[in-house]
């Protein structure tokens, strides 16, 4: 743990009054919110927005190049519009960065890491009474947090399964900034999974850096298909979304309880990155392309129903257009409903850095806008399935200013994929059945589901 603490006595205190500016994804989300639960329980207030709060903390993203700015551009931001208010620049920059940062970025006024929330308060008290503190704890064992405010859209809530990720891709910086792979206990999740859906909440996404990882590092087997067998015993009406699950250790089993129980979507988001055995063995991942088409070829069969999401990193060292032409192959063969592409970002401290071979960032950028283009008619078209089928969906915001409203139906996680556009104005968080009467791009159209009169 590093620690340091400087005081200027003459600083006014501030009131115990905050704000939270979320950057990242979705396990950034989940610590935000532990964040404002352990304030709150202190006796702290949220602001639901910056003006007027005393400590703005900014929960920064550190994984690539552009979130890092883009953290670091929102604290110089939040400091210059609200002189008067503190900044505490925590999460993934501060967890990696926490000793750079205090030299030379005065604009925070303190620096809280990831590894252990329940500290948060301590940065916090410090921070309103003058200091400057910088406190980066060790990673703590991952368990059940506080969460009393869920920053998701109505009923939908992330549900962080483990910590941490012992992959270790040689382009990634998630083990020096989160640690190895730490994993909840299962009847620890379930229990929180349960408090979730009687508080309400239809969509739980299980999160966490590699949901086939789940288990190994605690009981050295795969976890997840145990974990799907505890929230399969939950007497209630909701649904369960696995994202993030590494292809090159799929857990098999989980199919067969998305086959008996609706309520365990069939929605996989399988991050191949690559198809290239040269470029994927430089990642230090084991697939390729033949290898990965089984696999979605044997989750299709298995459950006709699926929907497959995925992401490509193009641009990494060494990538020749051969090594691209097969990724684009992939890509025409996978047939996958969603796909984001990525461009190649080097990170210091990671085995890729040091690679030679780079990819000019032209290139990179050229390879990402063809996948992108070569993805929007992949996606209509396999959209196409749902037209004429009735969909139970999540409303999440109606359309200001018209009678329509958005939500997601299964084949949706949120943020990141399309929507459905319903024509009818609808309350956040309700759950309706609506009939798909149009693809328009990535997104569906459809008309709230009536059933047919009995014949008289």
């Amino acid at each position: 743990m590093f620690r340091k603490e400087t005081v200027n006595p003459a600083s006014p205190e501030t009131p115990r009054t905050f704000w939270i500016d979320l950057h990242g994804c979705a396990k950034n989300q989940v610590d935000a919110e532990e964040i404002r639960a352990r304030l709150e329980a202190e006796g702290w207030t949220a602001r639901e927005s910056p003006e007027g709060a005393g400590i703005l903390v900014v929960n920064t993203c550190g994984f690539i190049e552009s979130a890092k700015k883009e953290s670091l551009d929102a604290v110089l931001d939040l400091k210059a519009r609200y002189p008067g208010s503190r900044v505490l620049l925590a999460g993934c920059l501060a967890q990696r960065y926490s000793e750079a940062l205090c030299a030379d970025l005065p604009e925070a006024d303190g620096i809280f890491g990831n590894g252990d929330l329940s500290r948060v308060t301590e940065a916090a008290e410090a921070l309103r009474r003058g200091g400057r503190p910088v406190l980066v704890p060790g990673t703590a064992p991952p368990a059940r947090a506080p969460r009393d405010t869920l920053f998701s859209y109505p009923r939908s809530a992330y549900l962080k399964i483990s910590e941490g990720c012992s992959n270790r891709c040689s382009y990634c910086a998630i083990p020096l900034i989160r640690g190895d792979a730490r994993s909840r206990d299962v009847a620890d999740v379930a229990g929180e999974a349960r408090d979730l859906v009687s508080r309400g909440i239809f969509e739980i996404n299980l999160i966490g850096q590699d949901l086939g990882a789940y288990g190994l590092d605690s009981i050295g087997r795969q976890a997840l298909p145990d974990l799907l067998t505890e929230l399969r015993r939950i007497d209630a009406d909701f649904r369960v979304r696995m994202l993030y699950i590494h292809p090159d250790h799929f857990p098999g089993a989980i199919l067969d309880h998305c086959a008996a129980d609706p309520r365990i979507l069939p929605y996989f988001d399988l991050p191949f990155q690559h198809a290239s055995r040269s470029v994927l063995s430089a990642m230090n991942r084991r697939g390729d392309a033949p290898t990965y088409l089984r696999l979605i070829d044997g989750i299709r069969e298995r459950l006709s129903d699926a929907v497959l999401r995925s992401t490509f990193l193009v641009g990494f060292p060494g990538e020749t257009e051969e090594d691209f032409a097969v990724l684009r192959d992939f890509q025409d063969r996978a047939r996958l409903t969603w796909l984001g592409a990525f461009e190649y970002s080097r990170e210091e401290d990671t085995p890729a850095a040091a690679l030679k071979g780079r990819v000019p960032r032209k290139t990179a950028s050229e390879r990402r806008r063809l996948v992108e283009e070569a993805q929007r008619p992949i996606t209509e078209a396999d959209l196409r399935r749902f037209l004429g089928r009735d969909l139970e969906v999540l409303v999440e915001e109606p359309v200001e200013g018209e009678e329509l409203s958005l939500g997601r139906s299964y084949a949706q996680a949120p943020e990141v994929d399309g929507l459905v556009v319903l024509n009818a104005r609808l309350d956040p968080g309700r759950v309706v059945r609506a009939r798909v009467v149009a693809v328009n791009g990535v997104d569906l159209e459809a008309a709230l589901y009536i059933p047919p009169s009995p014949a008289p």
